[in-house]
């Protein structure tokens, strides 16, 4: 059984090509169903796949008899609406122990913009459930995903490597704070409702700004998370004629393409009379045009424009890390022990099939042999030796063939298994 990786992140691709490979948690399931198909029974039968989509990555996981690497490479260039080499510029490729090794170190927060955090480890247990409700999971990569969250679990307890750690969330709040001397007079709008922007308005929250607007597509998912900060919810489509009344705005949806364009954020500067605009487009793809950056009343911040922002008490958490990895190396090498014994798993049961079927045989024929009124000692003698002759027979017939040098091998290869205890 093979067992590979195909991804890219924040280190390796530029924004915009990641959004090309960006997948909501809806729309892993008729994905995955899409690369599933497109190996072909023949060539691939029965390959598993799971995807992990964020902000800052996107992979896909493979497990098969065979790895199909370059297939993988191909697939995801061609929905992504790329040329399979651009793709390969840009994104990593591994196999067996390093796609596990990789597994591990995402889990655990090693591998995130934010060393430590654990945000990752709720979006890939998402990404887990996801795969296995389309039925493309499988054995392999359940046991691979469940020993990285294992590892990323003894890490956080084990070490302190997310201690310090600043989220995304934290360092907007901390940008916006360099902007606006105080964060009470400001009003924030968050355009979006889900765990990136719950994060977020948490930690402005405890800044107590004036106030705090919900913007979403669903009115009632927007109220419901408003109602936690005292703030108000509104509808998504009446973000362009209020967006002048807010100094911050932080955005992520699963939106396709940007929510807030150029032409909205000019009329609004020009109705605030070009005072500040904070602005934070958390999501991939973007939800705000990147031309707003030229704007010079507008400080727009991307998630890779927060990388320096969040790395900040990296130097603390590097003994951490180096404890952290001790860790993850013996993960992978206890599962690559287990992917070792998966390959013997359909000889073990050949060998169990055939055992059972020389077993029945003999136990039938034991039975004629009583029913026939033989002594049950005779019966059971027989019986023994009908078995050990059936499990022996091909033992013997391969010490007499061959060469000498494949005898001597043969020799030594059976007195390992059938004389472990004169030894």
């Amino acid at each position: 059984m093979a067992v590979w990786a195909l991804g890219l992140n924040h280190t390796t691709a530029p924004l915009d090509l990641r959004g090309r490979f960006a997948f909501a948690l809806d729309q892993l399931a008729p994905t995955l169903h899409s690369l599933r198909s497109s190996f072909g029974a023949q060539r691939h039968p029965d390959v598993e796949a799971a995807i992990i989509s964020t902000c800052n990555r996107t992979e896909i996981y493979c497990a098969a008899n065979n790895a199909a690497l370059e297939h993988t490479v191909g697939w995801l260039a061609e929905s992504g609406g790329v040329s399979p080499s651009l793709l390969r510029s840009h994104a990593y490729t591994l196999e067996n122990d390093q796609a596990a090794r990789h597994a591990f170190r995402v889990a655990s927060g090693l591998d995130s913009m934010v060393l430590g955090e654990a945000q990752i480890l709720g979006q890939m247990k998402d990404a887990v459930r996801a795969a296995e409700s389309a039925g493309s999971l499988g054995s392999t990569l359940n046991q691979l995903f469940q020993r990285s969250f294992a590892v990323a679990k003894e890490v956080r307890t084990a070490t302190e490597i997310g201690a310090h750690s600043i989220s995304m969330a934290a360092a907007s709040v901390r940008l916006a704070s360099q902007l606006f001397e105080d964060l009470k007079q400001t009003r924030v709008l968050f355009v979006g409702a889900g765990e990136m922007i719950d994060l977020a308005a948490t930690h402005f929250a405890a800044r107590s700004p004036k106030a705090m607007v919900i913007a979403n597509r669903t009115l009632e998912r927007g109220e419901k998370l408003a109602s936690r900060f005292g703030g108000e919810a509104m509808r998504l489509a009446d973000l362009p004629a209020r967006l002048a009344e807010f100094d911050i705005v932080v955005s992520c949806t699963a939106s396709t393409l940007p929510l807030i364009g150029l032409g909205a954020v000019e009329r609004a500067l020009k109705q605030r009379k070009h005072r500040p605009m904070f602005m934070v487009d958390l999501a991939v793809p973007r939800d705000i045009e990147p031309e707003v950056r030229a704007l010079s009343d507008v400080y727009l911040y991307t998630v890779d424009d927060l990388a320096q922002v969040v790395q900040q008490g990296q130097a603390q958490r590097q003994a951490a890390v180096a404890q952290a990895e001790v860790i993850i190396d013996a993960g992978v090498q206890s599962f690559m022990h287990w992917l070792g014994q998966r390959g013997t798993v359909p000889l073990i049961q050949q060998l169990n099939a055939q055992t059972d079927a020389w077993r029945s045989a003999e136990l039938a024929r034991a039975k004629k042999l009583l029913a026939k009124g033989e002594d049950l000692d005779t019966v059971l003698e027989a019986l023994s030796r009908g078995l050990t002759q059936k499990m022996l027979h091909g033992a013997m017939a391969e010490l007499h063939a061959g060469d000498a040098a494949s005898r001597e091998q043969t020799a030594q290869t059976i007195a390992r298994l059938f004389l472990r205890k004169e030894r």
